[in-house]
């Protein structure tokens, strides 16, 4: 008989079965696929690191795959508004019963070892593609790389989108110390793709001594960028004229770049013609990465949650002026630099709505306004107890020609996309079938 029949029961059950709920490693979760015997998958396994772009560089893959004639499996996190969304099959979640499901045989199978909240959906992830006889899987890494749950499974391509300082205590203080952390994803002889420009030494020197056939952008690919379209080449194949990503935001040709070279890599196995990739970088959508809705006033949710991200909004919003103000709704966690992010988009915005975030690592109004003060005008900030009061008043502040922008974590811009009334979009949320 299955520990529990509903999956929000299952759910509430993981998040305190294991004890610390972030406890990074690779024993527990690789003990459990072996007892299941998954851990040689019989379909291709790309893995994504990176400090950001992992879950565009996903969706951008399967997309493309998808549109290609493969059946493709995806998983990503965090979610959004339900769990499924973690877990694809053709673009769609799956529907609770296959999680659950699964999450009985994992139960069964793991006997005294303990699993974490994200181990869980990890093995489960791989247990439902095993199933559904899949082509190809593509597997984001939650945290760092090297001992994050998803690396258990050893891939065949290993992507690093980008490298930069997040997770610092736990993945390091330095550049070169995270960039080592996400290298951890690269296997002996296999390839391995580096998105960042400037990767750490560290990452390098790791890629050369696994011998791996090492990719990187500026060097091994480029791509360049017009008005009208944009074009990518590598040492064997070239792309002219292909459309815009449909993905906002210029970094998202870095991220288009790479998904590029990974499909160049697989060719000989799932080859994916010109016609597939234009379709699939045009029909590309992904909720929470630059997302606007247009109206009277303009509004954008990016998920945007750490430095990097916040430079790369900053470019996001210089690269589509306004006539009017933005204001924004914003909130993060306490462990997340946000000072530093903060810092990046003072100059962009003219008032800044911050709600308090009842997470578990979240932070009250008062005590995010403690941290920012010092950086914003003081004049320029409202403190309201939640997310859904601060995108109220920002609507309410709000004029024609003016744009709101909720950022800074993904449950920021879930509880402003829900009181937006975006959280039913039948795109995203509606779509869950079996297969």
């Amino acid at each position: 008989m299955a520990r529990f029949s509903q999956l929000q029961d299952w759910l509430d059950w993981q998040e305190n079965a294991h004890w610390p709920r972030i406890d990074p490693g690779l024993v527990r979760a690789g003990s459990v696929l072996q007892k299941m015997e998954l851990t040689q998958p019989p379909f291709l396994v790309i893995t994504v690191s990176g400090t950001n772009g992992k879950g565009s560089t996903v969706a951008m893959l399967e997309n493309i795959l998808v549109i290609a004639g493969y059946k493709v499996g995806s998983y990503t996190s965090p979610h959004l508004f339900r769990y499924n969304e973690r877990i694809k099959l053709q673009g769609i979640p799956v529907t609770d019963e296959v999680i659950c499901d699964s999450f009985d045989r994992i139960d069964k199978a793991r006997q005294n070892t303990s699993l974490s909240y994200f181990e869980f959906g990890t093995v489960a992830a791989i247990d439902i593609f095993h199933r559904e006889k899949i082509d190809i899987a593509l597997l984001e890494v939650g945290l760092g790389g090297r001992l994050d749950a998803v690396n258990a499974i050893d891939p065949d391509i290993g992507i690093v989108t980008t490298v930069d300082l997040d997770h610092i205590h736990i993945l390091g203080n330095t550049r070169e110390e995270i960039g080592l952390e996400k290298a951890g994803i690269f296997r002996p002889n296999q390839f391995a793709i580096c998105g960042d420009f400037d990767p750490p030494q560290s990452l390098i020197k790791r890629a050369k001594e696994l011998n791996t056939s090492f990719y990187q952008a500026g060097e091994d690919y480029h791509y360049y960028i017009t008005q009208q379209d944009w074009s990518w080449e590598s040492k064997h194949m070239q792309y002219a004229h292909l459309p815009h990503p449909n993905l906002k935001g210029i970094y998202q040709y870095q991220n288009a770049a790479s998904v590029l070279m990974a499909l160049e890599i697989i060719n000989d196995r799932l080859p994916t013609s010109e016609e597939s990739i234009s379709k699939g970088l045009e029909s590309i959508a992904l909720l929470g990465r630059f997302q606007q809705v247009t109206g009277a006033v303009d509004q954008i949710f990016d998920v945007s949650h750490n430095p990097q991200g916040a430079q790369l909004l900053a470019q996001s919003l210089d690269q589509y002026p306004i006539q009017g103000r933005t204001y924004a709704v914003f909130s993060m966690l306490a462990d997340k630099d946000i000072e530093g992010t903060v810092a990046l988009l003072k100059n962009h915005i003219h008032t800044w709505f911050l709600g308090g975030l009842m997470e578990e690592r979240g932070l009250a109004e008062e005590a995010l306004f403690w941290r920012i003060n010092s950086i914003i005008d003081p004049q320029k900030i409202r403190l309201c107890s939640t997310i859904p009061m601060a995108y109220l008043q920002a609507i309410r502040h709000a004029r024609p020609g003016d744009r709101i922008l909720a950022f800074g974590s993904f449950h920021t811009v879930e509880e402003a996309m829900r009181e937006a009334g975006l959280a039913t979009d039948r795109n995203y949320i509606d779509k869950i079938q079996d297969f």
